[in-house]
């Protein structure tokens, strides 16, 4: 009996978000695992954004937003999110959908606690990178209509994650921190 197999590659994702804030690292190796299937990433300057960026440069990836030194130099400076809310026209009706209660008509208030975080302390800077959110976005949706750009930058993706490959990792590993050697069978 012959088993004949068929392949097929079914795309997982096209685009991986990974929008956390600087600083705080919360996009780690999810992202790699994206990236080594040829996922392009959209993300801040965090985590393993920074070595994903450095393996395939800037043209095959999406970063936004503000870096951890700039965070801190705001929170030092006294960041004031509501600012934010009014003065960018697509940041405000965001919010005030969620103040409305449009998403959430059986639940009046649900969100207040959220809104109120948003526009009063925004600990993470959601207010903040917005904008540069949606253009990172906007630069994402135009690369994407591009078949043949997105396909090159899905490659080099692709291509260029090797370094985070489990073969990789374990020899160093084994050489680095294990001190053992492969033993040849």
């Amino acid at each position: 009996m012959v088993l004949r197999w068929r392949k097929k590659i079914i795309p997982a994702s096209d685009l991986s978000e990974q929008i956390s804030t600087a600083g705080f690292e919360a996009s780690g190796t999810g992202n790699m695992k994206f990236a080594l299937n040829g996922a392009v990433t959209i993300g801040t300057l965090d985590g393993a954004n920074v070595e994903i960026k450095n393996e395939v440069g800037d043209d095959n990836i999406f970063i936004f937003g503000l870096t951890a030194d700039e965070i801190m130099a705001a929170r030092r400076n006294g960041y004031t999110p509501i600012k934010h809310y009014e003065s960018n026209p697509e940041l405000r009706l965001v919010i005030d959908m969620l103040k409305s209660d449009y998403f959430n008509k059986k639940e009046p208030g649900i969100f207040e606690p959220v809104v109120n975080e948003l526009l009063y302390r925004d600990y993470y800077f959601v207010m903040e990178d917005f904008e540069a959110y949606s253009v990172a976005q906007k630069r994402a949706e135009l690369a994407y209509l591009n078949t043949e750009m997105w396909t090159k930058m899905s490659i080099i993706n692709s291509a260029r994650m090797e370094k985070f490959s489990s073969d990789r990792a374990i020899k160093e590993y084994s050489k680095d921190i294990w001190d053992i050697s492969p033993v040849k069978i």
